[in-house]
């Protein structure tokens, strides 16, 4: 969670994601089925972010280990094809390494809790044109009504 302020979030879209590895490191390691297994394991990450699972209907946290960083999804997607460890990635980047077989999922009873994409804009009720056709192109390119404005702590 970030500090209080008074700028203005909207959501655009759901950002829904997968805990992924590659086959070689899953042969290698195994295949963690539970987030107690899979805080074991190496884990790819933008910083010492935690992780968040599904558990019987619960959201839990997670605090992974790992000797790789990157703050680019498309290094740790790489990374993960490359068979260095464990990583949480978007779908829409690692779709297509999904479906060539070159990524799996990991821990698929346990999946991460959808999140959502927002736009983050300075308070006022009317913004600025360039931020009004910017958010509704965003809007119409992540599929989300344009109702779901709220303010949130930034």
């Amino acid at each position: 969670m970030l500090p209080d302020s008074n700028l203005i979030a909207r959501r655009i879209g759901p950002l829904i994601g997968k805990y992924v590895a590659s086959p070689a490191y899953i042969a290698k390691h195994g295949s963690p089925e539970t987030p107690e297994e899979l805080v074991t394991h190496q884990a790819l990450m933008q910083g010492t972010e935690t992780w968040l699972a599904t558990v019987d209907d619960k959201v839990i946290t997670m605090r992974p280990q790992g000797r790789f960083k990157a703050d680019n999804g498309v290094a740790l997607v790489a990374a993960a094809v490359a068979g260095i460890g464990i990583a949480a990635l978007p779908n829409d980047l690692i779709q297509e390494h999904l479906d060539s077989g070159a990524l799996v999922p990991v821990m698929p009873n346990h999946p991460i809790p959808e999140h959502g994409i927002y736009v983050v804009r300075p308070p006022g009720q009317h913004p600025s044109r360039k931020i009004r056709v910017l958010t509704e192109m965003l809007i119409e390119c992540f599929g989300r009504s344009t109702e779901d404005t709220e303010t949130l702590s930034v």
